[in-house]
């Protein structure tokens, strides 16, 4: 192929870099890295699918091999794809997700108590025509009350008419309110009616509302005056008589002068009350027009009620104010005022719209001004006192103007010079201007204000700039206002959820303001453009507040989502969030279950994820990820659901979903599976054993577990979560016929017996071949070398020690040691599946589910042990918990001494592995300090026979927390799936836009390519003569492996106990150090790094198989474990150990892994997945594996034959070629290598024999240069990225640097110290990837680094 073809086909993934290769001194040229940078940023948008890197990989190694020896250059790649940077892999092992709340902080916006005012109590003290005594008025003076004048007709009209006008002017805000008004009353005729008033109140609010202008101003002590039944006198009313007639809760409005001091008193009264009872706190609310000591104004152009006109008819009050301040003032009718046209409810008309943007100035002051739980209690919660709280604002401001300031308890902070009171008067001097035009010609058209689009444009400004951090927008009710106008809705709720998806602070926010019941109401319209806007915002509502699933079942609005769900004009990211609406309202919820069930929502996930193609790249991975979640949640625990998901064929429908390639939708489909499974068959149980038995059931559960155990061994710690999740499922269900196959591991029994019982490590393909990755379930076994005290029942008899086990021991009289079904021998029965009819004609079988086939029992054993064991500690956790429902439980202890042995320490890994005795008791390694792990079986039913009687024994075992011996079936033990809460988490982010870090992260990749590219050069022009100068050195025991990092001066060490060390070598300090993990087999055989471009991870690969990936890792204490899974299933017979070899692949996100099995395994990281088994046609197992770091798929195995093959993954048959250049001393391959450069046939391999071989696979024969390293004892080998330079060590204490045309260039024998103390038998070597440095570990407890002569020591 040629290079511009080869780069054309990898789209921008790769940076390409062209320079002269070693034998080329023309000068070297590199290509812009601006194109791929710019390739990522467009990569960033929330809408694009994530690339498939396996198109990157279509075009093969050109068959050619004259383009290789033409090439005047080679190149260097600097992959730009990243890995491990999704949710899963942030604090997976750390945190348990939450997922949607419906307690706590986020319910804080739903107002405590809906309230509502029942009646309202009216007291008129006007007196007309008799001024009080203690008044003096000036004249021409304040007349108007309720916008009539009393002294233009007699007053006892006057009286009723404005009584009656007062009554009409409140109940335009609460028209369902009784209303009773009491004119010029007496003390009695108070009582009466605030008794009544209560009365029929009941609880509700009661509004108080007096008029004193016709009587003195209150007491000192704040009494109002009433008048005697002759009107002769003024009787003063008592406010804790008051008080006690009207109760709680209540609101007063005093409109007359002097009115703070009733509100003193009362707050004194109260307070005094309070102090004196232990009752709740009394709500009361209190308007009062003026201070104590102030008088009401009685300038002319003011009402003489101007505080009641402010509360109740704030409109035309506002309007006459602004008409006396404004330019109209000397032009204007105010009897104009009263003849706005239209209606105050209708917001296309004028008098509408005033009222409206006077609802929305008054709001938006109000919750911009107060306390947020003020404000919800003002303004939220009954609508009343809302009503005459907005108004309540204007007075202030209408008062403040004439020298009075009304008082409200409680207390507001002053409103009355607020920016928004500008908006408000630039509305009314629109309204105005037009206002006699209007009046005049009743069909002419009024002009809108253009107050909504200018604060939604104040609104979108503050969307650009605003954060968390910053002040929040003062425009938030007026969008809420907006949401009730179809011509500003759309814009409206586009940019609220622009807002929302700031994060949970801004759901919060919107919430608190009162944009539900609106977002709520809305879903009752059919107009198809606000469909997706309005899903939007009910994701990013319910990922903060599940608590709304309630509402939105009793409203019907699960169907809006359903339709949506289910229309294909829908971009997939959208319907993912309408089925994640659909999950919510349904987690959790039997009436939302219930809906959504009988309106068909089973029917319709199942049907597209029929539809969906699996591995289509046209196929949203998040709407099939959240498809099976709602189905899982819709399903869980709800019967009449299960049953509707088997008759659609559910569990054949879900199955291909366990191969997508993202994690998540593998999770997804493994929770939803799970929830199919029955716990226990409570609902068979109650209509008899005949139900039971249904085939379709009996099927669809076998199909179920056979799924299930297809992915026991997944990449994903995710989904082998899932998985044992589902499994506990099923063993509680299945819990008799499990406990029993169990036992036969456990119990004394024939060897014929036992021998029966199939092995699931040797499961055999249908076709014959190798087992395919879905039967790989076991891990290799059950039985793990650092097994310990073994217990069964509650036998006292000697236990296992020192690795033999006791003549006496059960164990080993009964041949139960070498005849387990683990052993070598039953490979020969593995294919049997049929248990000793005892086990299967028992009571066992009398009641409960139908047992499946026996053989599928043992794969569910051998998967639950695989679970218990693995490298995940939470999946590790959620195994022995589903072990411990089966009756294994783990003995765990501390020992102090050898032989005696504690059991109170806290449970750990039972630790299971396959070996070829039972229990091989070697490998923990005395210096540290380790746990003894052991099984028992607990609570089976042959140890318990009177568990027998008992139709669901459950977990009946005290030390499993069921409750004794009773035999209750206690679910609360049943691990809980996390998929769902952990989905969750990705709608509380933000969808909208790229993190904020993204330009910092591009900014620090293209400063690491720079640096890259330029000591790429400098490698590939060095005229290295030696490579022996130590620069740094630390003692560490039994070092294995060590690990330079490219762009800080560190390095990473692991030891045999897979103690992981990192060191700043420059400045001689240790940064970290931490375990690998818990119990160490035989050491790490490989670190690797993961993105060594941006923050890089550490891939820790232990020599049992197990692959480990840390975050943080250079931070003291800081490490988290980003994944782990076992890279290695299954293994050849016979053999007691694996020696896994793996190495990592950037470029392609590969990594390969092989052991003591004939094949090697191909894992894609990206997918986290077994992508490929590949035979290696070897009877030999692989000692040594490398991986092209230039050319994704490409490898090279060496085996312990000496044999090299090379392979491209690309291709179909997988494998390239196979050398044999190691012909003079047969022994296996210790090292294996590309040399640098970008040839991908020109290989080096080192044998243990101390041969180093060069090889060219277009020369089959033999290697084109052989040099004799050492003589026997090669130990190690490494090859220099980008350099011309090897270097091999040697158990007999020394390491060897060659160039690659075989010339020695330096040898290490001596550490730097003043002794000349020969090195030890080296272990490990590894180069800087970018510079001329090696790193050498050796097995006598030290790490060296070396530099050329040139390089000072550190």
């Amino acid at each position: 192929m040629a290079l511009g073809d080869l780069m054309a086909s990898r789209f921008s993934q790769s940076t390409v870099l062209i320079v002269p290769n070693h034998h080329d001194d023309s000068t070297a040229t590199a290509f812009s890295s601006s194109a791929s940078a710019a390739a990522l940023n467009d990569e960033s948008d929330f809408t694009s699918v994530p690339h498939r890197r396996d198109s990157e990989f279509t075009a093969a190694s050109s068959s050619s091999t004259s383009g290789y020896a033409n090439a005047a250059t080679t190149m260097a790649y600097l992959p730009q794809t990243s890995f491990f940077n999704e949710l899963r892999h942030d604090a997976f092992e750390l945190e348990l997700p939450s997922g949607p709340s419906d307690s706590g902080l986020v319910s804080k916006w739903r107002p405590k108590d809906k309230m509502k005012t029942g009646c309202v109590a009216l007291v008129l003290c006007l007196n007309i025509s008799v001024d009080p005594p203690d008044v003096i008025k000036i004249s021409p003076c304040a007349r108007m009350e309720c916008w009539i004048d009393p002294l233009s007709m007699a007053p006892q009209k006057a009286l009723d008419l404005i009584g009656k006008s007062l009554t009409s002017q409140y109940e335009r805000w609460q028209p369902k309110a009784r209303y009773k008004c009491q004119l010029d009353p007496t003390l009695e005729e108070v009582k009466k009616l605030c008794t009544t008033c209560r009365r029929y109140a009941k609880s509700e609010r009661v509004l108080f509302h007096y008029n004193g202008h016709g009587v003195p101003k209150p007491t000192p002590n704040g009494e109002l005056w009433v008048f005697n039944k002759s009107y002769t006198q003024y009787i003063p009313l008592p406010l804790n008589d008051l008080d006690s007639w009207l109760k709680t809760p209540s609101i007063y409005v005093f409109d007359c002068s002097g009115a703070g001091k009733v509100v003193n008193s009362f707050i004194e009264l109260h307070e005094w009350s309070a102090s004196n009872s232990n009752g709740s706190p009394r709500d009361c609310i209190m308007l009062a027009a003026c201070e104590a000591h102030e008088t009401l104004p009685q300038s002319v152009e003011f009402p003489a009620d101007v505080f009641t006109a402010c509360l109740t008819t704030p409109i035309k009050m506002a309007l006459r104010w602004f008409c006396t301040r404004s330019l109209l003032r000397d032009s204007f009718d105010y009897s104009l005022i009263d003849k706005i046209p239209g209606r105050p409810n209708d917001r296309k008309t004028l008098l509408g719209e005033l009222n409206w943007i006077f609802t929305a100035v008054t709001d938006t002051i109000a919750w911009n001004v107060l306390p947020h739980d003020l404000f919800q209690r003002l303004f939220r919660q009954d609508l009343l006192v809302a009503s005459l709280f907005r108004n309540f604002l204007l007075a202030e401001r209408i008062m403040r103007s004439a020298n009075c300031t009304p008082v409200s308890h409680p207390t507001l902070p002053p409103t009355h010079q607020h920016h928004m009171w500008d908006a408000w008067d630039m509305a009314a001097e629109l309204c105005l201007s037009q206002l006699p035009s209007l009046v005049e010609d009743p069909n002419a058209e009024f002009q809108p204000s253009t107050f909504f689009t200018e604060q939604l444009t104040a609104f979108e400004v503050w969307l650009d700039h605003g954060s968390e951090h910053k002040k929040p927008p003062e425009q938030l009710p007026i969008v809420l206002q907006v949401l009730l106008s179809q011509c500003h809705r759309f814009r409206a709720l586009v940019l609220l959820g622009r807002f929302l998806d700031m994060g949970p602070w801004a759901v919060d926010l919107a919430l608190s303001v009162g944009i539900f019941p609106y977002v709520l109401k809305l879903l009752q319209t059919t107009t198809p453009e606000l469909r997706q806007i309005l899903v939007f915002i009910w994701t990013k509502i319910l990922a903060l507040d599940k608590s709304c699933q309630v509402d939105l079942v009793k409203d019907g609005g699960h169907i809006y989502f359903m339709k949506f769900l289910d229309s294909l004009e829908a971009y997939p990211e959208q319907r993912a969030m309408a089925a994640f609406v659909l999950a919510v309202i349904v987690d959790g919820h039997r009436r939302g279950q219930e809906a959504c069930i009988e309106d068909g929502l089973s029917h319709v996930c199942l049907k597209h994820l029929e539809s969906s193609s699996p591995n289509d790249s046209q196929t949203e991975p998040l709407f099939l990820q959240w498809l099976c979640l709602c189905l899982g949640k819709l399903w869980e625990e709800f019967p009449e659901g299960k049953i509707i998901g088997l008759q659609g064929h559910a569990t054949s429908i879900l199955a291909p979903l366990l191969s997508e390639p993202q994690p998540e939708v593998r999770a997804s489909a493994v929770f939803a599976l799970g929830t199919l499974v029955d716990v226990g068959f409570d609902s068979c149980r109650s209509v008899g054993d005949e139900e039971c038995d249904d085939d379709d059931k009996f099927r669809s559960e076998v199909s179920i577990v056979r799924s299930l155990l297809s992915v026991a061994s997944d990449g994903s710690p995710l989904v082998r979560a899932e998985v044992a999740v589902a499994l506990a499922r099923f063993a509680f269900g299945h819990n008799k016929h499990l406990k029993s196959i169990a036992a036969a591991y456990w119990k004394p029994q024939t060897n014929s017996l036992i021998n029966s019982l199939p092995s699931l490590a040797n499961i055999k393909d249908t076709d014959g071949g190798y087992p395919k990755q879905s039967q790989h379930v076991a891990h290799g076994g059950i039985v793990s070398p650092q097994i310990g005290p073994l217990r069964v029942g509650s036998d006292n008899s000697k236990v296992i020690r020192d690795g033999r086990v006791s003549s006496s021991s059960p164990l080993a009289s009964s041949g139960i040691m070498h005849g387990s079904p683990l052993s070598d021998n039953s490979s020969h029965h593995s294919d049997s599946g049929i248990l000793n009819d005892g086990f299967s004609n028992g009571a066992v079988n009398n009641f409960g589910p139908k047992p499946l086939d026996n053989a599928l029992y043992s794969q569910c054993v051998l998967a639950m042990c695989t679970l218990a064991k693995d490298p995940s500690p939470r999946v590790g956790n959620l195994g022995r918990r589903v072990l411990s429902i089966i009756g294994i439980e783990q003995v765990v202890a501390k020992p102090s001494k050898p032989s005696s042995v504690r059991t109170s320490e806290a449970i750990v890994s039972p630790s299971l592995a396959r070996s070829s005795s039972w229990f091989d008791m070697n490998g923990v390694s005395p210096p540290r300090p380790s746990y003894i792990t052991g099984m028992r079986r607990v609570c089976s039913l042959e140890f318990r026979p009177h568990l027998m009687t008992s139709p669901d024994t459950g977990l009946a075992d005290p030390l499993l927390g069921s409750g004794g011996a009773s035999g209750t079936s206690d679910r609360s033990f049943l691990p809980q799936s996390i998929i769902y809460n952990w989905s969750c988490g990705h709608f509380s982010k933000s969808l909208l836009t790229a993190p904020d870090d993204s330009e910092e992260i591009l900014a620090r990749r293209e400063e690491r390519e720079k640096i890259a590219l330029e000591h790429i050069v400098k490698c590939q022009h060095s005229a290295v003569t030696r490579l022996t100068n130590p620069i740094a050195k630390w003692d560490i025991k039994g070092t294995q492996t060590v690990l330079l990092q490219p762009f800080s001066p560190i390095v990473v060490a692991a030891d045999e106990n897979e103690r992981i060390r990192i060191w700043n070598h420059e400045e001689a300090t240790l940064l970290n150090s931490f375990d690998n993990h818990d119990f160490a087999d035989k050491g790490i055989s490989k670190l690797c790094l993961v993105n060594e471009l941006d923050d890089s991870l550490l891939l820790a690969a232990s020599s049992d198989g197990n692959i480990r990936v840390w975050k943080d890792y250079s931070l003291r204490g800081k490490q988290k474990l980003a994944t782990a899974f076992s890279s290695i299933h299954g293994h050849k017979p016979g053999v007691r150990s694996r020696n896994a070899v793996v190495d990592w692949q950037q470029q392609s996100g590969y990594l390969y892994s092989s052991g003591e099995m004939s094949s090697i395994m191909q894992w894609d990281l990206d997918k986290e997945q077994l992508v490929n088994t590949i035979p290696s046609l070897s009877e030999c197992s692989v000692s040594a594996l490398a991986a092209s770091q230039v050319h994704g798929g490409q490898f090279a195995a060496g085996f312990m034959d000496g044999s090299v093959r090379l392979y491209d993954t690309r291709t179909p048959e997988k494998l390239v070629c196979g050398l044999r250049p190691h012909i003079q001393r047969v022994e296996k391959v210790m090292g294996i290598g590309f040399q640098p450069g970008l040839d991908p046939g020109k290989l080096v391999s080192a044998s243990q024999a101390g041969d180093i071989q060069f090889l060219d696979i277009r020369n089959h024969s033999s290697a084109y240069l052989t040099i004799e390293a050492h003589r026997g004892s090669l130990t190690a080998l490494a090859v220099h990225r980008h350099a011309p330079i090897i270097a091999s060590g040697s158990a007999k204490q020394l390491i060897k640097v060659f160039s690659l045309e075989g010339d020695q260039l330096g040898t290490i024998r001596y550490y730097p110290t003043l002794m000349a103390q020969k090195i030890g038998s080296v272990s490990c070597l590894n180069f800087h990837p970018y510079q001329l440095l090696l790193a050498a570990g050796a097995a006598d407890a030290c790490v060296c680094i070396y530099a050329d002569d040139n390089t000072q020591a550190k």
